[in-house]
């Protein structure tokens, strides 16, 4: 029966096709897609796997909205809604590929976020006094971590669960507590708090 609704569903979403044909933002959304179909197991067009996101996930259809702003997506909102509480600050540079396991109370506040990132739920990335992180690419921040201020995150870094990041973490890097501190490096520097 899930499976009935969900096609007549897709009926519906039809304008979110043309939204994304005509998207500035092209390139970005079809990371996004390829990164959601990996982590998914699911094999397809884009266009099938695009109706299947949107259909079933609601902070897929967050990211949509978020690389589409305008008075569309306002009107497509009214019936196809984004995750409330996954809310992407619109100032955000927002690489492709972003991936989230129900980002459920999450905030992504910062001046950028590079190519392939996964966020979790309850994390806050945020400004301090006005300044905002820097992500790299590739990187994981995991349930109930905290990323604030001026600082820079390198590419390849995991924040574990938890975490309270409020000074820069170089490349390669999987950081731990609070504060946070490095536990693991490809450069062999750990547990140095950072």
């Amino acid at each position: 029966m899930r499976t009935l609704v969900l096609h007549i569903y897709k009926i519906f979403l039809i304008p979110h096709i043309i939204l994304y044909k005509l998207s500035k933002n092209k390139s970005d959304i079809d990371k996004d897609i390829e990164r959601w179909s990996v982590a998914k197991g699911m094999q397809g067009n884009k266009i099938s796997l695009l109706l299947n996101f949107l259909a079933d996930s609601s902070d897929f259809r967050t990211i949509f909205y978020f690389r589409n702003r305008g008075i569309a997506t306002k009107i497509l909102n009214l019936y196809c809604r984004r995750e409330k509480y996954f809310i992407i600050d619109i100032t955000t540079k927002l690489g492709g590929g972003i991936l989230t396991g129900h980002p459920y109370s999450t905030i992504l506040n910062a001046d950028a976020i590079g190519e392939n990132f996964y966020v979790n739920h309850l994390v806050t990335v945020g400004e301090v006094e006005g300044k905002r992180p820097t992500i790299g690419n590739n990187v994981s921040i995991y349930t109930g971590a905290i990323v604030i201020g001026d600082i820079t995150i390198g590419n390849n870094c995991i924040i574990g669960a938890g975490s309270v990041v409020t000074k820069s973490i170089p490349d390669d890097c999987t950081v731990v507590g609070n504060p946070a501190r490095i536990l693991k490096s490809k450069n062999k520097v750990q547990n140095k708090n950072v």
